[in-house]
């Protein structure tokens, strides 16, 4: 949405004169009544007010937020791999080497050393003192950052029903911490395949569904934080979102290359409302972003402008039967429709427009 000169100018007179088949009028030089020369009004439409909105439309893909990639940490033969798109919790494995199981816990900090009998205290020790006792370990444990006896214990007893070696030290090779759910978006080994340390082997992501959008770099002002968009989901059904991420490092899209035609984008994720994908796993989607909005101005269709012999542009308003040219100054535009001002216009008055 912009303050229009020339631009504005072209499209009303494309849609008026072009599209409707409407001449050019003028005023008899008594401020609004109108010519011999003014059309016939075969319809008509209201003048109201609100809010302006100019919208564009980009592609954008449902899929889901946080994908990540893990990495074997232990040579083997895999033995068990989830299949694409299972949703793991807490407590369960991801996959098996060797028939050991790696095992997904909650936590933020990842685990970069082995914990066990004398390692120095630390927050990481806590995470995993509070993921025990979530799973019914460690009954005699406080959960601190103090790897004790008890944490020792708990760990022990956590190895033996995960079929694991009973050492009472817990490392990358058995635990992986996430800060929720996870769902297996690829699966890049399979049972009987061989891996080895620094291997990936799984793709992870969140279980909240997203709308990403890779949002070319000129563009990027149409991607405000907290603001709402619509989203048109496959087989036309809509749903509303927010933009809750935009990015601020621009990338050249895959495939492409640093100085090609290619133009940069920058990441945009939107949240959708509850229930807003439906069934729907992954898809492409359009999403309608909101370029710019005034408020409380008064509209009117731009097919209601008429082009002046004099310059500029009038709208044909119906009264009681009869009508008069009114000169406007026209602003922005949105959604099919112009902002006007002029003399003597107000909310709910009618203007002519051509009969479709």
């Amino acid at each position: 949405m912009r303050r229009k000169g020339a631009l504005l100018a072209g499209v009303a007179v494309a849609a008026v004169l072009g599209g409707a088949g409407v001449a050019a009028v003028g005023l008899n030089g008594r401020g609004g009544t109108a010519g011999p020369t003014a059309p016939p009004v075969p319809a008509t439409a209201e003048i109201t007010r609100g809010d302006l909105v100019d919208t564009k439309s980009v592609s954008g893909r449902l899929t889901y937020a946080g994908e990540h990639e893990v990495k074997a940490e232990v040579s083997g033969t895999v033995t068990a791999v989830p299949d694409e798109g299972t949703v793991i919790r807490r407590g369960r494995s991801l996959l098996k080497v060797d028939r050991k199981p790696l095992t997904l816990m909650y936590g933020s900090l990842p685990l970069y050393r082995t914990l066990n009998l004398g390692v120095d205290d630390g927050p990481d020790v806590e995470q995993l003192e509070r993921n025990l006792k979530a799973l019914g370990y460690g009954d005699d444990m406080t959960v601190d950052d103090d790897f004790t006896y008890a944490t020792h214990a708990a760990v022990k007893e956590w190895q033996e029903d995960r079929g694991l070696p009973e050492t009472g030290s817990v490392d990358a090779a058995q635990v992986l911490f996430v800060n929720g759910p996870v769902r297996v978006a690829e699966a890049s080994v399979r049972v009987g395949d061989k891996v080895r340390p620094g291997a990936a082997v799984l793709k992870l992501t969140g279980t909240r569904r997203v709308v990403q959008v890779d949002l070319d770099t000129d563009d990027q002002e149409l991607a405000r934080k907290g603001a709402s968009v619509t989203v048109e989901l496959p087989g036309g059904r809509e749903a509303k979102g927010e933009i809750t991420f935009v990015g601020t490092v621009a990338s050249v899209p895959q495939g492409g290359e640093e100085g090609g035609d290619e133009n940069p984008t920058i990441d945009v994720e939107i949240t959708l409302g509850k229930g807003g994908a439906g069934r729907l796993d992954q898809a492409p989607v359009t999403v309608e972003m909101e370029s710019e909005r005034v408020e409380n101005v008064l509209s009117v269709p731009v097919e209601a402008l008429l082009a002046l012999r004099e310059g500029g542009f009038g709208v044909e308003v119906v009264e009681g039967g009869r009508t008069r040219l009114v000169p406007v100054e026209t602003g922005a535009y949105g959604g099919g429709r112009v902002e006007i001002s002029g003399e003597g216009l107000a909310e709910g008055m009618k203007v002519g427009v051509p009969s479709t």
